[in-house]
């Protein structure tokens, strides 16, 4: 689909919002930021929110001279539940996408994924999501996450939900790999940090109640961990948190899975734990 230009001023919402919700963001913000002003898509609005960062975020942001970016400063830290939930409340475009400050879009990421959405004219789609590259600090590509037997179409909600809750994981990855569309948003609400380490996956599901997955084989996002935080989001908790949050979404998981797979899914967060230490232990420095 050819992309669209937005006038400088222009009035009129835009086809996207990609908003970066940052504290403390870094280098690794400018790096997000010009991913985003690199789209081969043009008609999209980027929207800063900074949750009291006490570092050079202000300057980062300032150095960006693009009419599309806004940026927002909360008057008090919200912490990362409260930032998302004003991401989303601060989006103007027909499509909403979230990207975390040290995370990237590939060049096409908004083209390729406003193509599907926009083709989707029954709105029978509730997000639209692709592979995505696993990265250490410096950008190194450490692997890539894809849907697994997978080709790129879509993925019936039934599916996704199962092969989630038998593996154990967030299989549609991390916000940056997803599109959502506005309207979706506001009828589904905020994010519910109730299960932290799942939050995303918590959002996901919900958006499934109302519509199928497509899912894009191609690496459209890349997700950057680090030595200082990887312990933290593969900790002993998560094998935890995701059970719990199976249990609380048991409804919506009976609706859509039989009991090995129930099974399953209370065994295997803590093998991915496991497997997830080894691998960063060898790669991420």
């Amino acid at each position: 689909m050819a992309s669209v230009t937005r006038p400088a001023g222009a009035s009129a919402p835009p086809a996207v919002s990609v908003c970066v919700p940052t504290y403390n963001g870094g280098e690794p913000l400018r790096a997000a930021l010009a991913s985003v002003l690199g789209q081969t898509w043009h008609d999209f609005e980027l929207v800063v929110i900074d949750d009291g960062s006490t570092d050079a975020t202000p300057d980062i942001v300032a150095s960006f001279a693009d009419p599309r970016l806004r940026y927002l400063r909360n008057e008090h830290n919200l912490g990362p539940q409260g930032n998302w939930n004003r991401c989303l409340r601060e989006a103007r475009g027909r499509y909403v996408k979230l990207l975390p400050h040290d995370d990237l879009l590939h060049p096409d990421c908004l083209a390729r994924q406003v193509g599907v959405l926009e083709q989707d004219r029954g709105q029978r789609l509730a997000l639209v999501f692709s592979s995505r590259r696993v990265i250490g600090p410096t950008g190194r590509l450490l692997t890539r996450r894809g849907y697994p037997g997978a080709r790129e179409g879509v993925l019936p909600a039934r599916r996704v939900v199962a092969d989630c809750v038998r593996r154990g994981t967030n299989l549609l990855g991390e916000p940056g790999a997803v599109l959502m569309r506005k309207t979706l948003v506001d009828r589904v609400g905020p994010f519910d940090a109730s299960n932290p380490y799942v939050i995303d996956l918590d959002y996901w599901f919900r958006l499934l109640d109302h519509g199928d997955a497509y899912y894009c084989d191609a690496d459209l996002a890349s997700f950057r961990v680090w030595p200082q935080s990887w312990s933290l989001a593969i900790g002993r908790d998560q094998g935890r948190e995701f059970r719990a949050f199976i249990r609380r979404v048991d409804a919506r998981v009976q609706a859509c899975t039989t009991w090995p797979d129930r099974l399953l899914g209370r065994l295997t967060p803590a093998l991915n734990n496991l497997a997830r230490l080894a691998f960063y232990r060898l790669h991420v420095h």
